[in-house]
């Protein structure tokens, strides 16, 4: 028990001297995460309004595989993105396996179902009567998918706060193409909050793995904060 709260006193010590490893680290695995965000947040939301408005044989079926893989294993995702870059795969050539950009394209990889569904889901949140009104107004196509979008703008907005949580969360992804490495420059390390948490607590340094932990609670506390202001908007 003593050496549990002496661990957690030397954490916030590590938080409040702004430690240089455990700062870099939180700044990488918020960088990766974040750019995944953006990138996954271009296709979905698009891709989620063209699946809700559209209208083709097995609609309801791309939409139920969709929600499917909303419990998609981040190892799998790991595992196919590292086929994809290894040396053998498709895209070895370009040797991008063990580095940050394979960590984003698998973590963009993974969010993408997730936030396709709950596009498609804030978009049928849309009251009908809304939509009658931009239709009966003679709003043009465009018109019509621009505004129904705005009005539901919060709750893809949470969604994509949503996808920002599960991509800094998760492990087995950015272990498998990123490898967990710590470079001397910045740009080169693989290393985020989560697999550093993993490594610090197999080596025994309990300390650096409750501040890295500590880190990582607030940034998901930020994310939980904005996706209820947002519901509550």
């Amino acid at each position: 028990m003593y050496e549990i709260i002496e661990g957690f006193l030397e954490a916030l010590r590590l938080i409040i001297t702004l430690d240089p490893d455990v700062m870099a680290i939180s700044l990488r695995s918020i960088i990766v995460s974040f750019t995944a965000t953006i990138f996954a947040s271009l296709i979905a939301v698009p891709l989620g309004g063209v699946i809700y408005f559209g209208s083709f044989p097995g609609k309801k079926s791309l939409i139920n595989l969709i929600q499917t893989l909303y419990s998609l294993p981040t190892v799998i995702v790991g595992l196919l993105i590292f086929l994809l870059l290894s040396r053998v795969g498709p895209f070895g050539f370009l040797r991008l396996l063990f580095t940050p950009t394979a960590m984003i394209i698998a973590q963009t990889v993974l969010i993408l179902p997730i936030m396709i569904g709950l596009t498609i889901s804030a978009l049928s949140g849309v009251d009908p009567i809304i939509r009658d009104t931009l239709r009966s107004l003679g709003a043009t196509r465009f018109q019509f998918l621009a505004n129904t979008m705005k009005e539901a703008k919060f709750a893809i907005l949470a969604a994509v706060a949503l996808g920002f949580g599960r991509a800094i969360s998760e492990v087995g992804a950015a272990i498998l193409v990123g490898g967990n490495i710590m470079a001397s420059s910045f740009s080169s390390s693989t290393r985020v909050l989560t697999t550093a948490i993993s490594l610090e607590t197999s080596m025994g340094n309990i300390s650096q793995s409750i501040a890295l932990g500590i880190v990582l609670l607030a940034i998901a506390l930020v994310v939980n904060f904005v996706i209820t202001t947002v519901q509550h908007r």
